[in-house]
């Protein structure tokens, strides 16, 4: 018989908090966890967040505060950082919808580059044939 089903004492001598006890896995790793549920009682306190929001807002990459999805945004509401159109952080991932304009023309610039010292490499084999 199971002494706990007769109203005796737990016979385990580990503390016991409702169902969990402290050997599962979310009691034995609250140390190790410190760090992060501290960053995320930080970023509870951003502008804005407490105030809540819909399930579009994102977040600003300088000071965290939250911003509506719509209207469209150039500036942050609460410090004025510069927001890019094409880079949006959400609470746990950063979503970048189009490549900066920049790497295609470096792409080319390389290409063209490769392609005069081929061919310069090419005409020099030539001539001296």
């Amino acid at each position: 018989m199971d002494p706990r089903s007769a109203g005796e004492p737990d016979a385990n001598p580990r503390a016991r908090r409702g169902a969990i006890d402290d050997s599962h896995w979310s009691r034995a790793r609250t140390e190790k966890n410190r760090a992060i549920i501290e960053y995320y009682r930080e970023r509870s306190r951003a502008p804005g967040v407490k105030e809540g929001g819909g399930e579009r807002n994102f977040y600003c990459m300088a000071c965290d505060g939250v911003i509506p999805f719509e209207p469209e945004h150039s500036n942050c509401p609460h410090c004025q950082a510069a927001i890019d159109p094409h880079v949006k952080r959400y609470f746990n991932w950063v979503e970048i919808n189009d490549t900066p304009r920049g790497d295609a023309r470096f792409a080319l610039t390389v290409l063209f580059v490769a392609g005069l010292v081929i061919g310069g490499l090419w005409w020099l084999v030539r001539q001296s044939a």
